[in-house]
């Protein structure tokens, strides 16, 4: 696996993860999971079985976000997650009551860069994949849902805070123990993997117990002179709501793909009359085109060393 480096000028975050603990296979029970990341979230219910039993039953409902949320009020994002959240939990029936005075628990997927100060807690560094909500940078997420779900009277406690290529590598894990990284390919793209803890050198502290650590590389940043961009990347780039940010990203990732070929066809239109002499209104419309097609790849490590 690579080693953690911390070169001047690096785009790639490297971000600690607190995720030292991976799953065995052998957990059982109900939990929860609110996953975040891209024009649409997901509310997840899953039921699990240890293993023999595996995934026993998983429920789930996937809400689109309104576009003026994903550039407006912090509050008014977090509560139509949290009303969402509370309308799912509603909709429970019996089997999945709780003793009185215990918290459903709940995993939270939050797919930005974040800085992680525990498993459970983490600030936001910056937004990506069209969202803009500058009173959210530098605060903690995890706070503002919590705030949010007592606002709704939602009795749910945040046990952890992960990005979803962090996710998806535990998920890998439960089933595979030889799973060793995740690559995700979807709204916006990213990879994880574990790393020994000792070759981390903005770990500080006592090694963790594992001796190894997850790194949340957010990939999704990275600009090399190398990258074949187009006439197209780049003024995608200069009338995005990041310009210069996320350039790998705006190259490879459903949030734009869609966009870069209306782009390529307007072209077409305008000076090759593509479409005969009239260009088509909907062409001129940023974004008109979208891309919904998600990836999600895990890679388990050769124990011969190959």
């Amino acid at each position: 696996m690579p080693v953690l480096h911390l070169k001047a000028g690096s785009k790639l975050k490297m971000l600690i993860s607190y995720v030292d603990n991976l799953p065995t296979g052998h957990e059982t029970g109900l939990y929860y999971a609110l996953d975040l990341g891209g024009t649409n979230f997901r509310v997840l219910r899953v039921h699990l079985g240890g293993q023999n039993g595996g995934l026993v039953n998983q429920e789930f409902a996937e809400v689109p976000i309104p576009p003026e949320l994903m550039t407006g009020a912090a509050d008014a994002l977090f509560d139509y997650i949290a009303a969402e959240l509370a309308k799912f939990v509603a909709q429970e029936g019996q089997e999945h009551e709780l003793p009185p005075g215990r918290k459903r628990e709940l995993g939270f997927t939050f797919s930005f860069p974040v800085n992680q100060t525990s498993i459970a807690s983490g600030t936001l560094v910056r937004w990506t994949k069209g969202f803009s909500i500058d009173e959210l940078v530098g605060q903690d997420v995890v706070t503002e849902l919590t705030r949010a779900m007592k606002r709704q009277n939602l009795e749910m406690h945040v046990s952890a805070l992960v990005n979803d290529t962090v996710g998806t590598l535990a998920g890998g894990r439960y089933t595979n123990k030889d799973v060793a990284a995740a690559v995700i390919l979807g709204t916006g793209t990213n990879a994880a993997y574990v790393e020994r803890a000792q070759a981390i050198p903005k770990w500080h502290g006592a090694l963790p117990k594992s001796g190894e650590m997850v790194i949340n590389m957010e990939w999704g940043n990275f600009k090399s002179s190398h990258l074949p961009l187009t006439e197209f990347d780049n003024a995608l780039d200069m009338d995005s709501l990041n310009p210069g940010e996320q350039i790998f990203e705006k190259v490879i990732s459903g949030m734009y793909l869609g966009e870069i070929v209306r782009r390529v066809l307007l072209k077409m239109a305008e000076e090759a009359s593509l479409f005969g002499e009239t260009v088509p209104s909907k062409l001129q419309v940023p974004f008109i085109l979208r891309t919904t097609t998600k990836s999600r790849l895990l890679f388990a490590e050769n124990k011969y060393g190959g």
